[in-house]
């Protein structure tokens, strides 16, 4: 049993034996991917307010500080993103803002909304109608919210960082391994694609590590829900400091998530923190999300890398390189899905995996769902962003 995983009555057992082979991978021990991908988005951070205060982050404001972003804001970087060809849209914001900030929650309030989460799906809608599927990183929610943001998300995620009490999550407004567990458990059970992912530099042992990778493997055995998982180091910044961790580290990592996850698992690294071309033996085979128009406000001082550079990575790997949606190939609706992509559940019950608002966005004829429609097919070639 992990820590604090009495709490929300989460019960993953640690297999001695599994965690021992984890330990004993090295690089050696896997392959090259066949290929790449990557998506095409516009970052929409919501609000800088966020109810944690994780010393290696700078995305958060302390309270009087911390912005929330208009719906009009909203509406002028979607529609920017999709003048830049995206697909996506990414929202992401601080767990739980309105719960500690009182100029938050009294703004959603003059808006009109109960809570962020309220605010999240009504922003959801204006991607939406922009014509850019959204995923939501929203942080620690519930099975209910869940249920709420599924009806207008293409996918969802959230890090799951570590399994270990760390250090790095100290101090009186602290997340716990429990509650990441229980939110990815919660997004299994609502039937949400999911991306989580390990944070490696924070204080967490090659242990955490491999235990980190097999609760994710265990919660995706039950539900089937895990499309990514991104192997992400720490960075120095103004908040942390963290070393960042060694490209032999990154190396092993990465190489102990290929062999821990089913084949049918993404293995992410972020091409603007990573030494990616290092690490693509490894087993990497995304390059996450990438930005033509908008920052990556939660590591501010590392800026996306542009599509020539993706290729660039691609190239020196010989590997082709593909743009994707949001929502990986495998939970898109049968009508769109190629067919050599296996579906994530029984063909019966394969449309089940996204709302008929999403399902519809992808299959409208409409510019937006030819676009989505190319991607998918990958008839769509990953051109020089405009």
């Amino acid at each position: 049993m992990f820590p604090a995983a009495d709490d929300y009555d989460i019960d993953i057992a640690v297999d001695e034996s599994a965690v021992a082979d984890l330990l004993a991978v090295t690089p050696s021990d896997v392959g090259p991917p066949t290929e790449l991908t990557f998506s095409r988005n516009v970052f929409v951070p919501l609000t800088t307010a966020c109810r944690y205060t994780c010393s290696y982050c700078t995305y958060y404001d302390v309270p009087g500080e911390a912005t929330l972003m208009s719906p009009a804001a909203i509406r002028d970087v979607v529609e920017t993103g999709v003048d830049a060809g995206c697909t996506e849209a990414l929202f992401t914001f601080g767990d739980k803002p309105d719960d500690r900030y009182t100029e938050i929650h009294d703004q959603l309030d003059e808006w009109g909304y109960d809570s962020i989460i309220d605010y999240l799906s009504a922003a959801c809608e204006i991607a939406l109608d922009a014509g850019l599927l959204p995923h939501s990183n929203p942080g620690d929610i519930t099975e209910s919210e869940f249920h709420t943001l599924r009806d207008v998300n293409a996918s969802m995620g959230v890090m799951l960082e570590t399994t270990a009490d760390v250090d790095a999550h100290s101090g009186g407004r602290r997340k716990t391994p429990g509650q990441r567990l229980n939110t990815i458990r919660a997004a299994g059970r609502a039937g949400v694609p999911f991306t989580t992912g390990l944070l490696v530099g924070i204080g967490e042992t090659w242990r955490d590590r491999a235990e980190s990778l097999l609760a994710i493997r265990e919660l995706h055995e039950r539900y089937g829900h895990i499309q990514e998982v991104i192997v992400q180091n720490v960075v120095p910044n103004e908040r942390s400091d963290f070393d960042q961790p060694s490209v032999d580290t990154m190396r092993r990592a990465v190489a102990m998530a290929r062999v821990a996850l089913p084949e049918e698992i993404s293995v992410q690294v972020p091409p603007n923190l990573s030494p990616t071309g290092e690490l693509i033996d490894c087993g990497v085979d995304d390059l996450g999300g990438v930005s033509p128009v908008t920052d990556d406000h939660i590591n501010p001082d590392y800026a996306w890398p542009a599509l020539e550079e993706l290729n660039s990575i691609a190239d020196d790997a010989g590997l082709p390189l593909y743009e994707r949606l949001p929502v990986y190939d495998r939970y898109l609706p049968t009508a769109v899905r190629r067919a050599d992509v296996a579906p994530a559940t029984d063909p019966a019950d394969t449309d089940a995996w996204l709302s008929l608002r999403i399902r519809d966005a992808i299959t409208a004829d409409s510019d937006a769902g030819r676009q989505y429609r190319a991607v998918a097919g990958r008839t769509r070639q990953p051109a020089a962003y405009p």
